[in-house]
C-alpha cells in the first residue's frame, strides 16, 4: 500500500488540476445575459444586453469598415466552445470592426463571440426570409481546428488484459474464472 501512495497522490493532483476552469482568458466571465438566439429574434427587450454565443461560421462578409460573420448557433460547453452536436437555436450575425480574412474565418470553423445585441437584420436562407440577431462583437475567439488522428494498429497500448491467465486476479468476462461448479474452462 505504501508503494502505491505516491502514484495515487500524483493521480489525484493531476485530476484536481483538470478540474480548474478551461475557459480561455478572453472568454472568461459570467456577466452575460441568458438570452437565446431564438429569443433575440422576437423579443425587442433584449436589445443592448451582453451575450456570449458561439457556433460554426456559415460565411464571412468583409465590408469597408467591418466584417460580419453569419454563424450557426450551438450551445457552449464547459470551455465556452461550441458543442459538437446537431442542436442549434438558429443563426446570428457577429460584426466586428476591421478586416477578418474569409480564408481564415472560413465556413465550419468554430467561434465564440462576446458582444452586445443590436437590432436584428433581415436576410435570406435560400428563399426564406430570416431574422438574424446581430451581435456588436468586442471579443472574437477562433477555436483551433480539432484534428482526429487515424487509428494506427501498430501502436502499442501495453499488455493485453485479456491475455492474462491468473484466475484470481481477473474480473468477469476476462478469462478463466471459478464458477460455483468448479473450473469451467
Amino acid at each position: 500500500m505504501r508503494r502505491r501512495l505516491p502514484f495515487v497522490f500524483a493521480l489525484l493532483c493531476t485530476g484536481l488540476a483538470g478540474c480548474g476552469t478551461m475557459v480561455p482568458q478572453q472568454l472568461a466571465g459570467n456577466d452575460f445575459a441568458d438570452v437565446t438566439v431564438h429569443q433575440a429574434q422576437s423579443q425587442p427587450e433584449v436589445l443592448g444586453l451582453r451575450v456570449r454565443w458561439g457556433g460554426s461560421i456559415v460565411h464571412t462578409m468583409p465590408g469597408k469598415k467591418d466584417t460580419c460573420m453569419e454563424v450557426l448557433s450551438r450551445p457552449l460547453d464547459y470551455q465556452a466552445r461550441p458543442a459538437e452536436d446537431d442542436r442549434s437555436d438558429g443563426r446570428f450575425v457577429a460584426c466586428l470592426p476591421g478586416f477578418y480574412d474569409p480564408e481564415v474565418y472560413a465556413p465550419r470553423r468554430e467561434i465564440t463571440v462576446i458582444g452586445t445585441l443590436q437590432t436584428p437584420t433581415i436576410g435570406k436562407i435560400g428563399n426564406l426570409d430570416y431574422v438574424y440577431p446581430r451581435v456588436a462583437t468586442d471579443t472574437l475567439y477562433l477555436w483551433p481546428k480539432q484534428v482526429l488522428q487515424p487509428f494506427d494498429p501498430s501502436m502499442d497500448f501495453g499488455p493485453d488484459p485479456f491475455m492474462y491467465q491468473d484466475p484470481w486476479m481477473m474480473g468477469p468476462m476476462m478469462g478463466p474464472m471459478m464458477s460455483p461448479w468448479g473450473m469451467d474452462w
